[in-house]
């Protein structure tokens, strides 16, 4: 991934920004829109833009007004001129690069963009993370201040451990928007991110967004994330996300190379290099869409398994899947199965069964576990039917691979 610091022209003078690309030719362009008295370079913000950006999207990122390294001051600022420069940001883009397809907001930046994206005719994807359905839930900021603001016109808050000076205008901003009707028309597809642990916003936010929009529209539950994305794991999980999501909706991110002359069926895979990343391929197995990479020990990005690890996987799976298939079929009371595989290089002198006497040999360790009352002769025979799924046959059997090249 590559970063450009970037300038554009704002409400109120110039907006700092920073534009994450990846190390091809961008698939699409996003537009993320950060949390409120944030950055564009709280985690969140930068975390998410980065993983977009290694996943093949060129996102920017800005300071509002305000903020950062913005110009104008806060206290001139409103929901309604965050509004106004996430527009202003999306005219940036269009004429210098290309506009969003996507756009993309964390906590009171994911209000804006839900009241903003409507009227951008290019974007084909929206995703809130820690949204509130309301403006006016910061409100709560400002709740032992509103009788000083109310009489003088403003009064200074302190806002994560920040001063900032709230002015009366602000408040009556925030409390004249009807998101609801917003989202209600948005006629974007949606996919709205939520911590049930969220201190900041409450989950309650996400199914009042959630009840609001009409389909197509989808909600990810954050689990165990804090709302600012401390964590660097829920960060990338968001990125992941929302490019596996957007795949059904964004015309770009799919991948030009598993779209053109190859049509995967049932028996046919189809690997591509993605463009993202040294070693990063885009895997299209019978229409399913995996992310085949290597460990960064080995120079890759670690985006998704090894060659070796989907072999293991095939192994495993069909192991697993055999095993059920027979227990069914005579009735042996099995509740679950699960198979751990390890892949190995090993010297051939070392092998005291193998044919071969020299060199190396690959060798997989694999471990079952059986779960149910079994008998120990049910256990048995299970064991020797693993043997039998016929991904283990095909490793040990004589394998036929012809390969050809063709016109691009």
């Amino acid at each position: 991934m590559r970063s450009e610091k970037v300038t554009f022209e704002g409400t109120q003078g110039k907006l700092a920004a920073r534009l994450d690309l990846p190390e091809g030719r961008p698939r699409v362009y996003a537009l993320f829109a950060h949390c409120f008295t944030c950055s564009k370079d709280v985690f969140a913000a930068s975390r998410i833009s980065a993983g977009l950006a290694e996943l093949g999207i060129a996102t920017l990122r800005f300071d509002f007004t305000g903020l950062g390294a913005s110009d104008g001051e806060f206290a001139n600022t409103n929901f309604s001129s965050n509004i106004d420069d996430l527009l202003k940001a999306v005219s940036f883009m269009r004429d210098n690069y290309e506009a969003p397809r996507l756009m993309i907001g964390h906590s009171l930046g994911g209000a804006a963009v839900l009241a903003a994206a409507g009227g951008v005719e290019e974007v084909e994807g929206v995703a809130t993370v820690g949204a509130p359905f309301d403006p006016e839930h910061i409100r709560h900021h400002f709740e032992d201040h509103i009788e000083t603001i109310a009489k003088n016109g403003e009064a200074e808050v302190t806002i994560g451990g920040r001063p900032f000076r709230v002015k009366k205008q602000f408040l009556d901003d925030i409390a004249g928007h009807d998101q609801k009707e917003r989202i209600a028309n948005l006629k974007k597809p949606l996919l709205v991110f939520h911590s049930p642990l969220d201190q900041i916003v409450g989950v309650e936010n996400a199914g009042n967004i959630f009840a609001a929009a009409k389909h197509p529209k989808s909600f990810i539950s954050l689990d165990k994330a804090d709302h600012l994305l401390s964590a660097k794991e829920d960060a990338a999980y968001v990125s992941q996300v929302i490019v596996s999501w957007a795949r059904r909706y964004v015309k770009g991110l799919e991948n030009p190379e598993l779209n053109s002359r190859f049509k995967p069926n049932d028996d046919h895979t189809i690997v591509a290099e993605a463009g993202t990343g040294k070693f990063t391929q885009t895997v299209n197995s019978g229409g399913h869409i995996l992310i085949a990479d290597e460990p960064e020990n080995y120079g890759g990005d670690n985006r998704g398994p090894s060659p070796y690890g989907y072999l293991l996987s095939g192994l495993g799976a069909c192991t697993s899947m055999t095993i059920r298939m027979y227990a069914d079929r005579k009735n042996i009371p099995l509740e679950h199965v699960s198979v751990q595989l390890k892949h190995l290089k090993i010297h051939a002198k070392d092998c005291e069964n193998c044919q071969t006497d020299n060199g190396m040999l690959d060798k997989i360790d694999r471990e079952i576990e059986l779960r149910g009352d079994l008998s120990d002769e049910q256990r048995v025979k299970l064991l020797e039917i693993a043997d039998k799924c016929p991904v283990h046959r095909t490793l040990h059997n004589e394998v036929i691979i012809n390969t050809k090249l063709v016109d691009a």
